[in-house]
């Protein structure tokens, strides 16, 4: 498997990878999702190189991950906002800022609170089964072919 290859595999880990795979196109995400939209604003709260930052942000756009909107027409200029694409990232992000928070976080505890906006409280987010709401873990869930597997 070749990572230029990568959206061609009959893998959807594989081919989310080819969009969301490298460090800095997480950390832009992260930065989306923490409402950061314009492009000095990433290149200054990243510390990105503004070559690097510029192919990320096009691959996403491309990707559908993030949309483009104009905010200002003379000189026009463009902010990046998460499309309903980049939207469904969320639950991936806030899985990983959890294990992060559990495997990673240093002595004074961990970096970000997530309070629900609802209730106010802090929360953690929980994969659960769509269809009788219990709590998923891997040793609870076993997989089979879909019909998008390729059999060998």
């Amino acid at each position: 498997m070749r990572w230029e290859d990568l959206d061609q595999e009959a893998c959807s880990v594989a081919r989310t990878l080819s969009v969301v795979g490298d460090r800095w196109t997480l950390l832009i995400l992260r930065e989306c999702f923490l409402g950061t939209r314009r492009f000095e604003a990433f290149e200054s709260r990243l510390g990105i190189a503004r070559h690097v930052l510029a192919d990320r942000l096009k691959k996403l756009h491309e990707a559908g991950v993030l949309d483009r909107v104009a905010y200002q027409e003379r000189p026009k200029r463009e902010e990046y906002r998460l499309s309903e694409r980049g939207r469904d990232l969320y639950p991936v992000m806030v899985t990983l800022a959890q294990w992060g928070d559990k495997h990673m976080a240093g002595p004074e505890g961990v970096p970000l609170l997530r309070i629900h906006d609802t209730c106010g409280h802090v929360t953690v987010g929980e994969l659960i089964c769509s269809d009788c709401g219990e709590p998923l873990h891997a040793r609870d869930v076993h997989v089979e072919a879909g019909p998008g597997a390729v059999t060998l």
